[in-house]
Parts: C-alpha cells; sequence; structure tokens
C-alpha cells in the first residue's frame, strides 16, 4: 500500500462513479436512504502474504463494510477488477440489497466465474454483509441464524523431519488446547509441502523454486511416519494430514489404504480438482474420512461429491467462492448431506476474511473444524479485533457485522510484495522435470 492509495480518492485503490446508476433495481427509490458512496481497496501483507482489502463506504457517517478479496497469486488482478468494473457499479446503491447485488455483479462478466472475479466479488459481498450487521446492531452470526454453538474447534500446523519431533509437537498444541493438529512431514530429498526448511540451502532452493517434488519418496516415507505419530501422542488428539493435491488417482488410493491405521481426522485434498471423479473409488479405498475444497472457485462443483457422499468435510474458501451470499448457501447443502464444513484459514486469509469463516462456524450445525493462522503482532495491529484462538477454539465477537476492523495507518508499514515474489510459491517441478501441482 502506499501513501496515494490512501490519500487521493482518484488513485488506484478507490473506486468512484458519477454516472447513473445501470440498471437499476425498481425498488431503488426505497429504503432508509443508505448508498453506497465509495469502494476502495488497498494491500499489505503484515503476515509475509498479501492481503487483498476491500472497504465499501456509504453516505451514512461511520457506516462501511471490510471484506476480504486475497489471493495471494493474482493480487493486483483482483485489485484492478474491484477498481476498474465491481466497485463503480456499486456506486449509488443500496447496500442492503445484498443478494440483488451479487447477482447482478456476477452476470456483469458474461463470461462468470474464475477465482480472480470471484474474489473480486467476494470483497465486496462480505463488506456489503458487515454493512447489514452494522445497521442491524447486530453481530453477523445472528444474521445467518443465531448461535449454534459457543465456539468453533481450531486446528493448528506442526511438522517435522522424523516422528518423534512431529510427536513432541502436536503433544505441545494438545497442552495449548487444541485438540486438532494437522501434521506435515518432511520427505529426504524432495520439496515436501507444509514443512519448513531445515537449513539455509534448502531454504534459498525454495526461494529459487529449485527443488522438485517426488510422489514415490512421499508414498515410502510418510505413511509409516503417520502411524508412528499416532502411536507417540495416542487418541487423545485428532491428526490431519494434507496431500496438497500432488498425487494421481491411484496414488491417493494407494495412501488411503497406508494411513487406515494413523487414524486420521481427515486426510485433505488427496486428488485435485480436475480428479475429482475418483473420489468415489477413492472413497472405496478406505475409510479414511476424506476433506477436499479450498481449491473449488464454483460452489457447484461441490454438489456431485455431497450427492454422491464421497467427502466427508468441504473445505470452503469463502473469497475463492465469491463470497458469504453463495458460500452460505453451500454450508446449507453440506447439512442437508451430512458433510461437515473445515474452511479453509492460514496465513493467506486474512482476520476480515476469517471473520467471516467464523461467522457461518458458530451459525451452521453442519460446521466441522475450522482451520486458524496463528495471526502475528503485526496482523492484530492492522486488524483489531482479529480472530485469535484461545485454548484451540475460536470465539465470535458480540460487535456489530464482522467484529475486525482496518487500521490504514498501521497497514502502511507493511507494503506488499511485488508480483511474483510470492507467487513463486506455487511454482513446482517433478523428478523428472515437468511441471507439478503445488
Amino acid at each position: 500500500m502506499t501513501e496515494q492509495d490512501i490519500a487521493d480518492p482518484a488513485a488506484p485503490g478507490t473506486a468512484r462513479a458519477a454516472a447513473p446508476v445501470l440498471a437499476a433495481a425498481p425498488w431503488s427509490g426505497s429504503g432508509d436512504g443508505t448508498r453506497i458512496t465509495a469502494v476502495r481497496t488497498f494491500l499489505c501483507a503484515p503476515q509475509g502474504c498479501p492481503y487483498v482489502i476491500v472497504r465499501v463506504e456509504t453516505n451514512q457517517p461511520g457506516l462501511y463494510g471490510l471484506g476480504c478479496a486475497s489471493d495471494p497469486q493474482r493480487t493486483t488482478a483482483i485489485r484492478a477488477v474491484v477498481d476498474d468494473y465491481v466497485g463503480p457499479l456499486l456506486i449509488g446503491r443500496d447496500p442492503a440489497d445484498v443478494e440483488d447485488l451479487h447477482r447482478l455483479l456476477l452476470n456483469s462478466g458474461y463470461w462468470r466465474g474464475g477465482s480472480i472475479g470471484h474474489n473480486a466479488l467476494a470483497g465486496v459481498d462480505v463488506a456489503l454483509w458487515d454493512i447489514k450487521g452494522k445497521s442491524a446492531g447486530l453481530p453477523l452470526f445472528s444474521l445467518l441464524g443465531g448461535r449454534v454453538r459457543e465456539s468453533a474447534e481450531a486446528y493448528t500446523h506442526v511438522d517435522g523431519a522424523d516422528a518423534a519431533q512431529i510427536a513432541e509437537a502436536v503433544l505441545a498444541a494438545a497442552e495449548g488446547g487444541y485438540r486438532h493438529v494437522r501434521v506435515q512431514v518432511a520427505v529426504p530429498g524432495t520439496d515436501a509441502y507444509g514443512t519448513a526448511p531445515r537449513n539455509a540451502e534448502e531454504a534459498e532452493r525454495r526461494t529459487l523454486r529449485a527443488g522438485s517434488w517426488d510422489s514415490l519418496g512421499y508414498l515410502r516415507h510418510v505413511p509409516p511416519v503417520l502411524r508412528e505419530v499416532r502411536e507417540r501422542v495416542g487418541p487423545g488428539v485428532e491428526l490431519l494430514h494434507d496431500v496438497h493435491e500432488r498425487l494421481t488417482p491411484s496414488q491417493a488410493r494407494e495412501l488411503v489404504r497406508a494411513v487406515q491405521d494413523a487414524d486420521l481426522f481427515f486426510l485433505e485434498d488427496a486428488l485435485a480438482p480436475e480428479d475429482a471423479a475418483h473420489f468415489a473409488q477413492l472413497r472405496a479405498a478406505g475409510t479414511v474420512p476424506l476433506a477436499v475444497g479450498e481449491l473449488y472457485a464454483d460452489p457447484q462443483a461441490y454438489l456431485p461429491l455431497l450427492e454422491q457422499r464421497v467427502i466427508d468435510f468441504a473445505r470452503i474458501r469463502i473469497p475463492t467462492l465469491g463470497g458469504l451470499t453463495p458460500t452460505r448457501k453451500l454450508v446449507a447443502a453440506c447439512e442437508l448431506f451430512g458433510v461437515r464444513t473445515a474452511p479453509h484459514g492460514p496465513g493467506d486469509v486474512s482476520p476480515v476474511g476469517m471473520a467471516a469463516n467464523l461467522a457461518l462456524d458458530i451459525s451452521s450445525p453442519a460446521f466441522g473444524v475450522q482451520e486458524a493462522a496463528s495471526f502475528t503482532e503485526a496482523t492484530r495491529e492492522v486488524f483489531p479485533g482479529a480472530p485469535v484462538p484461545r485454548a484451540g477454539k475460536l470465539f465470535p465477537s458480540e460487535a456489530p457485522g464482522l467484529g475486525v476492523d482496518f487500521d490504514e495507518a498501521a497497514a502502511r508499514c507493511h507494503p506488499a510484495p511485488a508480483p511474483l515474489q510470492h507467487d513463486r510459491w506455487a511454482l513446482l517441478r517433478a523428478a523428472d522435470g515437468s511441471a507439478h501441482r503445488p
């Protein structure tokens, strides 16, 4: 973020328009007179990864909403969609018409859908829900049906080079109150997902994306480590593992069979979205609970998986799905089909996005577990009210709307990295040199 982003209304990051309202709703003269006056975007990176924050302002003093449009690999593209297309279309409209505005903006692109367009749409959609909660004087979960639970169970991440190291980290997390822990395993000689570099040389290779991925090495090494971790920690803590879509369907079936005795809470992204038709075979390979969805940009992509009862957890990501408006309907469908939610919540989902997750977690009977990043002190300073786990649980704010604010002055101290600085994270090659899914 630059000083210009905040100070100059005509600068990039501020969507304003004096043009007539296009395709105005027939009821546009009704309501209490509240109208959208500006849509502003901000880039910042207090957590290290870039955030796209959207602020929708109104003609009512002090009434504004915040949304998260964060996709760390296509940050500036999403910002351009908000600034040049989505934002100007909102000026002069009633922010209360969330459903109508979501459908209007979704259709305005004609070739609708896709993660970039949906993230841009999500940024304004969540901000409109924030405004609605503030206007009503109610926390957002109250508008979504009210509480069905006191708090949301959260899971944290640990990794290590061997079972002993990982088990120690799991038990430390459990000591801190976490009943669910995601476990990632370093694999010698391969670029394993979700593990910290062991030394400076490995860190440099990762920076340059000069390592490679060996699926066979992973299949040989990881299952026995997961089984040993389970033996060391006992049955008192739930273990999760993320494959991160790096296996073929046949390899994924082999993994499911090999980790049966690890007693996992779920196995995440054993298949890529392109291979989703293989989930029935994966289900037949064993009884390990299956989770998928963080990569899905279309809520309807879940429907065959729900109808066929081949997944156990939906890993929803509100920004990529287009906001709260479509996601709350997907969550209702999950409830009807007996699938639980496990919303995506790593460090690249901002506290604004996490607050939107939490509103659904607290109000939906379908909720299972919430991924919860450990926000840095800098991130908590930029986002007052950021959801922070206590004893392994997330408790909702009682403040109206999302309950999270955005400190523009603090955000200036944490500019977003240039394009490709963070994007390189998704670059990966296989052992034979071919490009591989990250």
